[in-house]
């Protein structure tokens, strides 16, 4: 999927003891990329197993997740610019958002599929669920050597922080403003639209228009307001993701 390409300032300086060298030196760094898109693959195939196991019990759909992934890729690309985010952090954003809720999996049914209201107590343990999907991906990272990989601290941030506001009321450490990392304030943005504009057994979808409103309303307040804006400002890209991945009778 690339090349190394290898340039001079002086002319005729490749000779064979030179390329012999280069050889080495291009097979060495062919082989560092190789390992570290193998170490990648074996984490989300892990890390999307283990998955699969949460939400065969959680009521949120698959294509929550579809749709919630692609919006924090949309908020990324918004986002580059001004951010100086670069393609790797777009793609692992993308890459990792489907495991923000990865903790559920250590969530009692009795809380986790409760159609109605939690109360404080229940409210207490499913607030559990980020620092519980920490400890395990800290886990697999140690038991499958992956602890290396590139991008990991995204995907830790975004499993532990995609419940953090940004006026400090949020959960788990009630972090306040840029002290909360962007990938997961990007992730708590795309997360929330995508439940305020979906039927869940407790309530009916919003409209786009009902989700964008309160979105503005709250921007500055508990979400990033630059993640708010450059979600809003993509309106045909949202369209087109909920009409790729909506909801039907058949799941």
């Amino acid at each position: 999927f690339g090349f190394i390409f290898f340039n001079a300032k002086q002319p005729d300086v490749f000779g064979d003891p030179l390329l012999n060298e280069l050889d080495m030196l291009g097979h060495l760094a062919s082989l560092m990329v190789y390992q570290e898109r193998s170490n990648v693959r074996t984490l989300l195939a892990t890390l999307k197993s283990a998955m699969n196991m949460t939400h065969a019990r959680d009521p949120e759909t698959g294509n929550h997740l579809e749709r919630m992934s692609r919006y924090a890729r949309l908020i990324c690309q918004g986002l580059a610019e001004q951010h100086n985010l670069d393609d790797s952090f777009v793609e692992h954003v993308y890459l990792f958002a489907p495991l923000h809720d990865l903790g559920k999996i250590t969530i009692p049914d009795a809380v986790l599929l409760k159609p109605g209201q939690l109360d404080p107590q229940e409210t207490t343990v499913m607030r559990a669920h980020s620092r519980a999907g920490l400890e395990l991906v800290d886990q697999l990272l140690g038991n499958f050597g992956l602890s290396g990989v590139s991008q990991v601290e995204i995907l830790r941030n975004i499993i532990l922080h995609h419940h953090e506001l940004v006026d400090g009321s949020g959960y788990p450490d009630g972090l306040i403003g840029n002290n909360i990392p962007l990938e997961s304030r990007i992730v708590t943005v795309a997360d929330v639209f995508d439940a305020l504009t979906s039927e869940r057994p407790y309530k009916q979808p919003w409209s786009n228009s009902q989700a964008f409103d309160f979105l503005q309303q709250q921007a500055g307040k508990t979400f990033d307001h630059d993640c708010v804006s450059a979600l809003l400002n993509q309106l045909d890209e949202i369209v087109h993701i909920q009409k790729c991945f909506c909801e039907n009778s058949y799941g």
